[in-house]
C-alpha cells in the first residue's frame, strides 16, 4: 500500500458512526480505484495503521461496504475484497439490463418534470468529469443518474430487485470504463438517454438503459482479459 490517507478526528470529537462513514469512503475508494484487488484479505492491522483508527470503526466500514457488494465478510477467514467470476457476470448483468429497461419505460411515463431536469442536470456533470478526468466522480454521478431514474419509475418491487442485483456486482461495475475510448462512449449513452427520457420516449428509454448496461458487461469482460481489471 501506499500513501497514508489519514482521517481527521480531532479530540475524539467524531461520533463512531461517523467516523466508520469516513473510515468506508477511504477504504471504498482503493477499492474501487484497485489498490486492493479482488479476492484480496482486507489486513485490518495495517489498514487501522495507515488511517489511524481502531479496529471497530474499520469493522463497521466493512459492514458497510459488505452491504453495498464491495467486501465479502467469510467466516474463520475474515473481510476479502469481492471479487464476482465472469459467469457470474455473464448471470447477473442481463436481469440487471432487463431491470434497468423496465424502469425506463415506467421513468418516461410516471417522472415529474423536475425528475427529468434534475437526470439532464446529473448528465451535464457527468460530462464534466469525464471532462476533468474523474472516475471516482464519474462513477459517484453515474449510479445517482441510474438511481433516479429508477425512483422516477415509482415501482418499489423493481427497486428493490434491482438493489439486491446490483449490489452483488458494484464492484465490477466501476471497472466498465478502464479506457478513455468506453469512458466517451458511455457518456455518449448517458447522453441519449438523458434525451429519451426527455423525450418521455419509453421505448427508447428502456432499450438504451438494457443496452448501456450489456456494453458495461462487454467492457469488464474485454478488460479483465486484457489484464487491466481484476
Amino acid at each position: 500500500m501506499t500513501a497514508n490517507p489519514q482521517i481527521p478526528d480531532p479530540a475524539g470529537l467524531l461520533a463512531r458512526p461517523a467516523l466508520a462513514v469516513q473510515v468506508a469512503d477511504v477504504l471504498r475508494g482503493l477499492i474501487l480505484e484497485g489498490e486492493l484487488k479482488g479476492g484480496e484479505k482486507i489486513r485490518e492491522r495495517e489498514l487501522t495503521e495507515r488511517f489511524g483508527v481502531s479496529r471497530t470503526p474499520l469493522r463497521e466500514a466493512m459492514k458497510i461496504l459488505a452491504s453495498e457488494g464491495l467486501i465479502d465478510l467469510i467466516p474463520n477467514r475474515g473481510a476479502v475484497v469481492a471479487r464476482r467470476s465472469d459467469a457470474e457476470l455473464a448471470d447477473a448483468f442481463p436481469v440487471l439490463a432487463a431491470l434497468e429497461g423496465i424502469a425506463g419505460r415506467q421513468a418516461a411515463e410516471r417522472a415529474s418534470d423536475a425528475e427529468i431536469a434534475e437526470i439532464a442536470r446529473l448528465t451535464g456533470a457527468l460530462r464534466d468529469a469525464v471532462g476533468a478526468g474523474d472516475r471516482p466522480l464519474y462513477f459517484e454521478i453515474n449510479q445517482k443518474i441510474h438511481a433516479a431514474i429508477l425512483a422516477a419509475s415509482r415501482n418499489e418491487m423493481l427497486a428493490r430487485t434491482h438493489a439486491t442485483v446490483a449490489g452483488q456486482i458494484h464492484r465490477a461495475r466501476y471497472q466498465a470504463n478502464l479506457t478513455r475510448s468506453r469512458w466517451e462512449k458511455a457518456l455518449a449513452e448517458h447522453e441519449r438517454i438523458a434525451e429519451a427520457l426527455a423525450a418521455r420516449d419509453g421505448a427508447a428509454l428502456g432499450t438504451l438503459l438494457h443496452d448501456h448496461m450489456m456494453a458495461k458487461l462487454t467492457a469488464i469482460l474485454e478488460a479483465r482479459r486484457s489484464g487491466a481489471a481484476g
